[in-house]
């Protein structure tokens, strides 16, 4: 997994990873593209990330345990209310989804919504 290599594309960080979670992290990828088309891969800080008008918008990364997802947006009460237990207790930006349960991709979707609302003017 994840050995602080230099990747060059979205697709060799996937790679890197068993093919059981290499299929979780193609879904990350898929649904953040579905919520912000016009965005543009990249690797940044060594993960993949997705920018719109040369803004970083959201990143995701695969750990021994979870998945991650950068930075968390403001969003709404509702929305704040259904990504509390996703929290990183360690990175106040980040959300963490445990590969032992199902991975909420909704929420994914409404954070890389919320995150285009936000920071792309």
């Amino acid at each position: 997994m994840n050995n602080k290599k230099q990747y060059l594309t979205i697709d060799e960080y996937i790679s890197t990873f068993p093919e059981d979670i290499q299929a979780i992290l193609e879904k990350v990828r898929q649904t953040i593209q579905k919520a912000v088309p016009e965005a543009k891969e990249k690797i940044a800080y060594g993960i993949p990330t997705f920018e719109v008008n040369g803004v970083n918008l959201i990143s995701f990364a695969g750990w021994k345990g979870y998945i991650s997802l950068y930075p968390i947006p403001a969003g709404d009460t509702a929305f704040q209310e259904k990504i509390q237990h996703y929290r990183s207790k360690k990175a106040k930006s980040t959300l963490q989804f445990p590969l032992n349960k199902p991975i909420p991709y909704d929420v994914l979707s409404q954070t890389a919504m919320f995150l285009k609302k936000e920071k792309i003017k």
